[in-house]
């Protein structure tokens, strides 16, 4: 049977969300839950709906599982929570409807980079998930740039590219807003990401919103379709993956099977 397991996390203390040998991951973790509540030599292999990077948060990750043990959603929840760091939490576990998979059946991916524009309204106590600028943001401006770069593009120059990987995406909403006096959200939509791509494209905001480049800069950066050293990645813990978005259920497999045809690599923040 498969299930849909819904997750948060607070991606501090975790090298990313991949498994890896010797290292702190979100997957590992979470494998390594559900070889204990299951009692398993071996841990079942989970699938994400998206591989965030080393220091990303989540609140809206999805992913799926394939089990053969008779159990129930609420069950598995109770369980996994029970054994899980406090770093990471199992918000809904259900029973995947036919054709799910929870990276390949997405439409698209949500996230948020937060950022501090006054040291007057700096929280220290969301530090680990707010970045800090040194200049006064014009919120105006960069929803100008942003706009520029909605569509389908080939997002070369804002990500780190990978040997015979598409870097073409459909960027579905990129928007500013301030949502208390010196924090600014930033909303990033888009089909799938590629490696630093919300990062990178935050990042080219940053210089526009203080005034040092104009407004169609990110454009020009975006038609070079070739990394530019004038624009920043900014760090990962300002980045928070809020949801998830997927078909109905009936369009779920038909869904899997268009983005498998496409792109076979990771969509990632």
């Amino acid at each position: 049977m498969r299930w849909r397991i819904d997750l948060r996390y607070d991606g501090t203390g975790f090298h990313g969300w991949a498994r890896q040998n010797g290292l702190r991951t979100v997957q590992g973790a979470l494998e390594e839950a559900l070889r204990t509540v299951l009692r398993v030599a071996e841990p079942p292999v989970v699938t994400c709906a998206g591989r965030t990077d080393t220091g990303v948060h989540a609140r809206g990750q999805v992913t799926h599982v394939d089990l053969a043990a008779e159990l129930t959603g609420r069950d598995l929840l109770r369980r996994l929570n029970g054994v899980l760091p406090e770093d990471v939490a199992v918000t809904a576990v259900t029973e995947a409807p036919a054709g799910f998979d929870a990276r390949f059946a997405a439409l698209a991916r949500r996230y948020v980079y937060r950022l501090c524009d006054d040291a007057a309204g700096w929280d220290p106590l969301r530090r680990t998930e707010v970045l800090r600028v040194g200049r006064p943001l014009d919120v105006d401006r960069m929803n100008a740039a942003a706009q520029r770069l909605l569509g389908e593009h080939d997002f070369a120059a804002f990500c780190k590219k990978r040997e015979g990987a598409s870097t073409v995406r459909a960027l579905l909403e990129f928007s500013w807003e301030r949502v208390s006096p010196g924090l600014l959200e930033g909303t990033v939509i888009a089909d799938a990401f590629c490696h630093s791509m919300v990062r990178a494209l935050v990042g080219s905001m940053i210089p526009v919103g203080d005034g040092r480049r104009d407004v169609d800069w990110p454009a020009t950066v975006l038609a070079g379709k070739v990394r530019d050293s004038a624009v920043s990645v900014l760090p990962a813990h300002g980045l928070t993956l809020e949801e998830v978005r997927y078909p109905a259920d009936e369009d779920l497999a038909a869904r899997a099977l268009q983005a498998r045809q496409v792109r076979g690599e990771v969509h990632r923040g």
